[in-house]
């Protein structure tokens, strides 16, 4: 069974940067990839990024494109997002998933962790 837990949330200044960690365990070898969501109050679930766990590939969202940076640490089976330049409108809930495939809707992703919450003040 695969478990994911994020960590590194919290509040953060306006052009200020966070990173977010993503620790699997239960076995990586049942999915090929792992994404990035986040959801704010009111507001459907949305792709952030993505990156496969084998090759490395990754998708950003337009909204994030060159100021986040997905990566994967596979010996140590933990997935990391560097958020750069936040900007009031990245606060939201960011979670992290793994999927089967390599995709960008929310229905792809077959496990979830918990969230973890991110508040970019003005």
């Amino acid at each position: 069974q695969v478990q994911l837990v994020e960590s590194g949330g919290g509040l953060v200044q306006a052009g200020g940067s966070l990173r977010l960690s993503c620790a699997l365990s239960g076995g990586t070898y049942g999915y090929y990839a792992m994404g990035w969501f986040r959801q704010a109050p009111g507001k459907e679930r949305e792709f952030v990024a993505t990156v496969t766990w084998r090759a490395g590939i990754k998708y950003y969202a337009d909204s994030v494109k060159g100021r986040f940076f997905i990566s994967r640490d596979a010996p140590k089976d933990t997935a990391y997002l560097q958020m750069a330049s936040l900007k009031p409108e990245d606060t939201a809930v960011y979670y992290c998933a793994t999927t089967p495939y390599q995709d960008r809707t929310p229905a792809a992703y077959d496990h979830w962790g918990q969230g973890t919450q991110v508040t970019v003040s003005s």
